[in-house]
């Protein structure tokens, strides 16, 4: 499969030609030019204003679904502590569990039918800006057209771009939808001056865990509240709830019955592997910006590519996505792969090591989009990303095929590297977690200000799933 840039197109969804007017426009936005780059003629944003400065010069606000968690009624909270009226649409029970309150709205329709419903809801409450959590879930992606159609303020929330202490916030979309996506201009902005160190947000397994738990557990039980809700994955508390489980379970044994290759490939095998970054296995990324089906076929190529044009003393290390730990499980396919092609000897799977210390030992990293790759570029390896992803550009990625990347892996260029992460952090990083501490808001997520109605609410849900499973288990 030749390597390439794969985009999804979303199309505009066709609006009632008598339906609302859409609310006024905000401010024009700030200069941008077109620059050349290695995916298209798209505008740059050449401003210095940050995505939170910008969103806070929006009096209203709409949140459409945010993180599993408290996160979003958190930041509902301090938004409103800078003068915004805030709104929310819930769609599913998890999203009323961690927010539910007078302003929030509840959306009962069919998928289908939101375009219309959205349009009409904008106008009608004057809304200046919407914010979400990651731009390829089918509601957002109609929200994003709509905001373009009516000339409105769109910001996206993320993963950190820059791990583990940072989110992600950025206008108009995140990754390879990113205005900073694979142009050079990201590099060519003025000083941005230096940011200060980022502090620990020490983020919570545990409350990221039961989060995931209770936001699916309200989701089954408010079904018939929302009948037409599509999730992205099936909405089953109790089989969640044991991948959860399980997931914790495979990190204190994979700590054990890894420890031989961990320190292998940290001392013997320094400099004489490669490191695969695999993603977790319903990621978005995968599915609207590569050409990947999922991600057995990312791996079925990198290894085909890596038995015929690797040196034979080289290694390949694929490194399962920490997330993905209780969901996937690749080892039997990558053991068959490799023994077909005669190289079981030199491809090995992981699970759990401290990924700065591989990256450091590695030759090379190789992935389809994972911010995986920008950690790589920090400790000067060289990254081939085989998706679209936002730091593919000349002079940081290998441009060329994945044959060739074996034998002649390019060193990304140090100075351009230190320009684009300055870029980053100004315009769109956060030093916060969703499940852990947000410093830019001065307090913990999911903590101040969840009222005690909200933690009952929340204990109550766990406490009726279960109630359900015993009672009916089918």
């Amino acid at each position: 499969m030749p390597r390439g840039k794969v985009f999804e197109t979303v199309q505009e969804p066709r609006l009632p030609p008598n339906d609302l007017s859409p609310p006024s426009p905000t401010p024009p936005p700030d200069p941008i030019t077109t620059v050349r780059g290695t995916s298209s003629s798209q505008p740059v944003a050449t401003t210095h204003v940050p995505a939170l400065q910008a969103l806070l010069r929006h009096r209203r606000i709409l949140l459409l679904q945010g993180p599993m968690g408290f996160f979003f009624y958190q930041f509902a909270y301090w938004l409103q502590q800078h003068k915004c009226m805030v709104y929310r649409v819930l769609f599913n029970g998890g999203d009323w569990l961690f927010y539910g309150n007078q302003q929030a709205e509840h959306y009962c329709g069919k998928p289908e039918e939101f375009a219309i419903w959205l349009h009409a809801y904008l106008a009608e409450r004057g809304i200046e800006a919407i914010v979400c959590f990651g731009d390829c879930r089918q509601y957002h992606q109609t929200a994003a057209a709509i905001a373009r159609q009516c000339h409105l303020a769109f910001y996206v929330f993320e993963e950190g771009y820059l791990r583990p202490d940072y989110i992600t916030l950025e206008k108009d979309g995140v990754n390879a939808r990113s205005s900073l996506a694979g142009y050079s201009a990201a590099l060519t902005t003025p000083a941005l001056g230096e940011h200060h160190p980022a502090k620990p947000v020490n983020a919570s397994y545990p409350r990221m865990a039961m989060s995931a738990m209770a936001y699916y557990g309200a989701c089954w039980l408010l079904h018939w509240r929302y009948p037409h809700y599509e999730h992205h994955k099936p909405l089953l508390p109790v089989p969640e709830a044991w991948r959860w489980m399980r997931s914790g379970l495979r990190k204190m044994l994979y700590l054990l019955t890894e420890y031989r290759l961990r320190r292998d490939m940290l001392g013997l095998r320094q400099n004489r592997f490669f490191l695969v970054a695999l993603q977790v296995f319903n990621d978005s990324q995968v599915r609207h910006h590569s050409s990947y089906g999922d991600v057995q076929e990312f791996i079925r190529e990198v290894i085909t590519s890596f038995a015929r044009h690797a040196a034979h003393d080289h290694h390949l290390l694929l490194k399962h996505h920490p997330m993905d730990r209780g969901h996937r499980q690749y080892r039997q396919q990558i053991r068959q792969i490799a023994l077909q092609l005669g190289v079981c000897q030199r491809v090995h799977y992981l699970h759990d090591a401290h990924l700065p210390s591989l990256l450091k030992a590695s030759r090379g990293v190789i992935t389809i989009n994972s911010t995986v790759g920008l950690s790589a570029l920090y400790h000067g390896k060289p990254v081939i990303t085989l998706g679209s992803a936002l730091y593919d550009m000349p002079g940081l990625t290998a441009q060329c095929p994945l044959a060739e990347f074996w034998q002649r892996a390019p060193v990304p260029d140090p100075q351009r590297y230190r320009q684009l992460r300055r870029s980053l952090l100004h315009h769109t990083q956060l030093n916060g977690s969703f499940y852990g501490a947000c410093h830019w808001m001065a307090s913990p997520a999911g903590s101040a200000p969840a009222s005690p109605r909200h933690r009952v609410r929340f204990i109550l849900t766990m406490l009726a799933v279960l109630a359900c499973q015993l009672l009916w288990p089918t």
